[in-house]
């Protein structure tokens, strides 16, 4: 598993220096002004632009490539350690093992590509979020695995007005933000399998078929051997 670097919450890196910025936390008028770019995330065909671990709380490991798991999630994320307050034990939520974020949205809230992490997800996708185009229960493949989102809303926090500002979190949480799901969606493994920055983000259809931006067919994710990954190439 290739690590690149480690961040934490105070927005410091352990190995590489972090760029200046001249601002942490962008005005809403900024924001929206990135808006449509955002829109125009692809509805299918998209990338996985990121891989992200959160080994501990506010730690991060940005990772070229992950093992997704279906007891643990991503392999070396603490999300089953971590546990949580939505479950009747406190043990982990299934219902959020993953969470996705639009790469387009959090590289624009962050102010600068190596704060994107920060937002704490662990899958950054070009790949439009939204509801109406990514229903609870809808299955996406990615390299070779596969995750299904569930029904449970993820909003942004205190946390990621910290990192981001108040007006971030009106842009995620409120109105359009919250129609496409700019803050992203949560999701669990359905199927393990190795992952990579650069790898295609495909909608299984519901027949179990999955199918390339170009409309190509391609066999079951049943069969032994077959992936976005190998079909693409």
């Amino acid at each position: 598993m290739a690590t690149t670097k480690l961040l934490d919450a105070t927005h410091n890196l352990t190995e590489v220096d972090h760029p200046p910025a001249p601002s942490l936390h962008l005005p809403a008028d900024v924001l929206e002004a990135g808006l449509e770019d955002v829109r125009q995330s692809p509805t299918d065909g998209g990338v996985l632009e990121l891989i992200v671990a959160r080994p501990a709380v506010d730690r991060r490991e940005v990772l070229d490539a992950g093992e997704l798991d279906l007891a643990v999630g991503l392999v070396g994320d603490n999300w089953r350690n971590r546990g949580s307050g939505a479950t009747p034990d406190g043990g982990a939520d299934p219902d959020a093992q993953l969470t996705i974020m639009n790469y387009r949205c959090a590289a624009l809230v962050a102010g600068h590509s190596d704060r994107v992490p920060l937002a704490g997800d662990q899958l950054y996708v070009d790949l439009d979020l939204s509801a109406a185009k990514l229903p609870a229960g809808t299955r996406l493949a990615i390299g070779e695995a596969v995750i299904e989102i569930t029904a449970k809303p993820h909003r942004g926090c205190d946390k990621f007005a910290a990192r981001f500002g108040v007006a971030a979190l009106r842009f995620v949480n409120i109105g359009v933000g919250r129609d496409l799901n700019l803050r992203g969606c949560n999701a669990c493994v359905v199927v393990g399998g190795r992952i990579e920055r650069g790898d295609r983000v495909l909608r299984i259809n519901p027949n179990g078929l999955w199918d390339a931006e170009e409309g190509r067919s391609n066999e079951s994710r049943s069969t032994a051997g077959h992936s976005p990954r190998s079909a693409l190439s």
